[in-house]
């Protein structure tokens, strides 16, 4: 793993895309302060201010893009989730990457696929994760509830620890998860979900769903029951 530590940037996702062609497989983009990040479906993530994690992994699995590639968001969000539960916390997913201390939003995971005309180039996987944030600043954050790792322990939390973990925890099982997809983090994914029986709302695009959730499949995409008592299978979605 290489690290590229940025003082400040607009986003590490934009860096990493811009400048893949001279980025190694698995190099991590590191910054202090991002001044554009985002989240998924094109929504700003709110920078509460130095001392918080911005990062992203540079992904070069391949020559090819295989289908396996979009879960790593939700590989991702695990390994977030052992970290978090380092801490003494209890966190817990919503479908499909978003994790949550006491249904408060504390990460947001952005995967981007890099792509020169038809010919594969590597994946961006992104994470801001709120690690040191006032109160007032969160409370500030619209349309969701919100949290920081401090606010949750007390205490301020040392960004380059909390960095090796998270870095740490990524490539242990990295391989394996490339070789088996899914069905790798599958068990450990649904242990930690709070959606599943649950009656959902889930934006699609402009469009939304609502049935029980049934189960995740294989593919890591959620299975809505509607009130037809026929299954629907999301590929992508927003809990609402």
């Amino acid at each position: 793993m290489k690290v590229i530590e940025l003082e400040t940037i607009d986003s590490t996702n934009i860096y990493a895309k811009l400048n893949i062609d001279t980025l190694d497989d698995k190099t991590v983009v590191l910054t202090r302060r991002q001044t554009s990040g985002r989240g998924r479906l094109s929504r700003l993530w709110v920078d509460l201010g130095e001392g918080n994690l911005f990062m992203s992994f540079v992904l070069k699995p391949s020559d090819t893009f295989n289908e396996i590639y979009p879960n790593l968001t939700q590989y991702l969000s695990v390994c977030l989730c052992k970290v978090l539960e380092k801490y003494g916390l209890a966190p817990q997913i919503k479908w499909p990457n978003d994790v949550l201390i006491d249904g408060k939003k504390i990460a947001g995971i952005l995967s981007e696929t890099v792509m020169q005309g038809t010919k594969f180039k590597g994946l961006v996987l992104g994470i801001g994760v709120n690690l040191n944030a006032d109160k007032k600043d969160v409370d500030t954050v619209p349309d969701k509830l919100v949290t920081s790792l401090n606010l949750e322990l007390n205490r301020k939390v040392d960004l380059h620890t909390f960095f090796n973990k998270l870095t740490t925890e990524f490539f242990k099982n990295y391989d394996e998860f490339l070789t088996n997809g899914f069905e790798e983090i599958k068990d450990d994914y649904i242990t930690r979900n709070c959606f599943i029986n649950k009656e959902l709302n889930v934006q699609i695009f402009n469009k939304i769903e609502t049935g029980l959730a049934k189960s995740v499949n294989d593919n890591g995409e959620l299975v809505l029951l509607n009130s037809e008592n026929k299954e629907l299978v999301l590929t992508i979605g927003d809990i609402l």
